[in-house]
């Protein structure tokens, strides 16, 4: 196990096992096409041919393609083809986030290969001239990832809800942090993966945050998603990170990006530059 292979795990997928998924002239999302083939049901919605998937409802509209959408992945739903509706909203964007074509389900945005955007944090207190970092577990019944380590904050970012009433409702629920400290995190970098999942294809943008906390603040979970928290030296946590598979997988990158910032990553490391590259991988 090494920092490198966490992130070749996050950026392993074949593209030649997913057809692309257009929309309006843009590649949107990539299918796999034993999924794509479950769309021909919808032949006024989806065009499945030359491999390819286009969206070809005559209706134009914003609030008309969204209805459209979710009545189909209800069906979808329904029928057992995908594992469930999260009830979160995400773009479906050839890029940024606020280019919204329509909006997808956020569980079923690997189905169809979409990009999905999130938000992670660094909790980090000091100790003299030592940091620490907070880590938590993750609860048992979670759906994804359950008893596996994780950021102090981490969510998805769904759609019309904006970066900073993200971080602070994220905050909020999992780690009980008040308004007036998460306002002081800061937006350091961003993360980007691809990788092939269960569902299908993951390309992902993750925002990361640092946020120094006062050495007495204790975090509590407010939603139950959350069983423990430890507070480790940083050194342990790079330690976990890079000896281990404890934490969720793509906490390891984020984790990694703070060791890269904070130097304790070397620049004689031979992997160095090989780990800058990895945490910037090209969406497609």
């Amino acid at each position: 196990m090494s920092f490198l292979d966490h992130i070749r795990t996050c950026n392993r997928w074949e593209p030649s096992d997913f057809i692309p998924f257009n929309l309006d002239g843009h590649c949107v999302g990539h299918l796999r096409p034993s999924f794509a083939e479950h769309l021909r049901r919808w032949p006024e919605v989806f065009e499945v041919t030359g491999g390819r998937v286009t969206w070809v409802h005559p209706l134009p509209g914003f609030a008309d393609r969204n209805q459209v959408l979710q009545e189909v992945l209800a069906a979808l739903d329904r029928d057992g083809l995908v594992t469930y509706l999260h009830g979160e909203l995400y773009p479906v964007t050839p890029g940024d986030r606020t280019r919204a074509l329509m909006l997808i389900d956020r569980a079923c945005a690997p189905y169809f290969g979409v990009r999905a955007f999130g938000q992670h944090m660094n909790g980090i207190v000091r100790d003299g001239d030592r940091l620490q970092m907070w880590v938590t577990r993750r609860a048992a019944n979670r759906r994804v990832y359950p008893l596996h380590l994780d950021h102090l904050a981490a969510g998805g970012l769904p759609w019309g809800v904006t970066l900073k009433d993200n971080l602070r409702k994220e905050c909020r629920e999992e780690a009980n942090i008040p308004e007036e400290l998460v306002d002081w995190a800061r937006p350091v970098s961003a993360v980007t993966y691809c990788r092939n999942s269960e569902r299908g294809l993951k390309p992902d943008v993750m925002y990361c945050y640092d946020l120094e906390l006062p050495p007495d603040f204790e975090p509590s979970c407010t939603d139950g998603e959350v069983e423990a928290f430890y507070l480790w030296p940083v050194e342990q946590v790079m330690e976990t990170v890079r000896e281990t598979d404890e934490f969720k997988l793509n906490c390891n990158l984020v984790i990694i990006d703070f060791l890269i910032r904070h130097g304790y990553i070397s620049q004689d490391s031979p992997d160095y530059l090989p780990i800058i590259q990895g945490l910037r991988s090209p969406l497609p």
